[in-house]
């Protein structure tokens, strides 16, 4: 494994410009691992994004800057890739977590209709989805006009906002339970709750192994960090 680099400038800052906001190592403009300019566009972010890299010490250490990771995936992933990663994200909708209900044990299910059901009459209600449920691991079809919705949805967010409802989409298995999350129908955590709602239910019973907990904890931060870059997009210029 590579040594992580060491940090190389005194100290990082966020400056507006002619085209939104960046971040200063030193008076250098913060570039993107593509050598993309970091253009960041709302103060919000942009401090906060300067304030992760302040908080480096001898070592920079990518894993615990986890704005900086998504502003990089919007402007060198998300912007050149939109129309693939558009319809690709439109087609998680096909296997939704919240569409495969086990119906046993009854306990379960009756866990899964309470953190499931309101985000399938959510995604009914506002996005006009007609959804098709079923039990079992089998996939089953939805209908082409689910796929377009989900789709035209995704669309109407620009490529920071992008980079975070996929995020949030792949560590929770659900890109409705992504959307619901970002339309303020579920809380951070109750998204996180219906996500994980059949690791939770097994670990009353069971338990969890340490390499299981590490892995369900990091996909909750991911979710939590994709919900605060919304929240600083959000927070405005």
């Amino acid at each position: 494994m590579a040594s992580p680099a060491k940090r190389f400038y005194a100290a990082a800052v966020a400056e507006a410009g002619d085209d939104g906001w960046r971040v200063l190592l030193d008076a250098r403009q913060l570039k993107t691992p593509a050598q993309r300019p970091l253009i960041i566009p709302t103060a919000a972010l942009a401090d906060t994004i300067a304030g992760e890299w302040s908080a480096q010490v001898d070592s920079i250490r990518p894993h615990t800057m986890p704005l900086t990771q998504l502003a990089f995936t919007a402007i060198d992933r998300v912007g050149p890739e939109r129309a693939a990663i558009l319809e690709l994200s439109a087609r998680y909708a096909e296997t939704d977590l919240v569409c495969y209900r086990a119906d046993d044990p009854p306990d379960l299910a009756a866990l899964q209709g309470a953190l499931w059901d309101p985000v399938i009459d959510w995604a009914r209600r506002d996005l006009g989805l007609t959804l098709v449920l079923t039990t079992g691991l089998l996939p089953v079809a939805q209908p082409p006009t689910v796929i377009a919705r989900v789709a035209t949805a995704l669309a109407a967010h620009d490529d920071f906002r992008l980079a975070a409802v996929v995020l949030a989409a792949q560590s929770a298995g659900s890109i409705l339970i992504a959307l619901a999350m970002v339309a303020g129908e579920l809380s951070v955590e109750d998204a996180i709750a219906a996500a994980q709602v059949d690791e939770t239910f097994q670990a009353k019973r069971w338990g969890l192994d340490a390499e299981a907990e590490m892995r369900l904890a990091g996909l909750a931060d991911d979710i939590r960090g994709a919900a605060r870059m919304l929240t600083l997009l959000d927070d405005g210029l």
